[in-house]
């Protein structure tokens, strides 16, 4: 059986407190975006586009950490090389392209370097969750083509 190490613990822990305060900020977006919106200077026109890029992203960033959770409970079990891990690869890549994509259109409208920058930053994300979960349906297979070998 696999011996959890500190970090395990340590990101188990960070994810579950991401996840609920991530929770805690989606409901409060709209009195956010208004705090952001005076202390920046921005206009009432700013106002509602803002609630939906931070609601879509938030929604996103948090479906992400939820289906982080899932796959630490197949570590958890001992079997992180198993086919419910290679979907939740193919969902993480999704959310990471929902987030790129608003990002991308957000530039269109109010180009910023940080947007720029989230934007790639979830591109590569997409990326990386579909590398991972190729790699992971390989070593599913692997796997039970070793268990069948015994």
């Amino acid at each position: 059986m696999y011996e959890k190490s500190m970090m395990y613990k340590i990101t188990k822990v960070v994810i579950e407190i991401l996840f609920y305060a991530g929770i805690v900020c989606i409901v409060g977006i709209p009195f956010i975006a208004r705090e952001i919106r005076q202390f920046g200077g921005y206009s009432d026109g700013f106002y509602i586009p803002f609630c939906i890029i931070l609601l879509i992203t938030g929604l996103s960033c948090e479906y992400i950490l939820f289906i982080l959770k899932k796959m630490y409970k197949t570590l958890l079990l001992g079997n992180p090389f198993c086919n419910e891990n290679t979907v939740c690869f193919r969902k993480l890549a999704v959310a990471c392209f929902v987030c790129a994509f608003v990002f991308f259109v957000k530039m269109f409208f109010s180009f910023t370097i940080a947007t720029l920058i989230i934007m790639l930053i979830f591109t590569v994300g997409m990326l990386f969750c579909l590398t991972l979960k190729d790699i992971f349906k390989q070593a599913v297979f692997y796997k039970i083509e070793n268990d069948l070998t015994i």
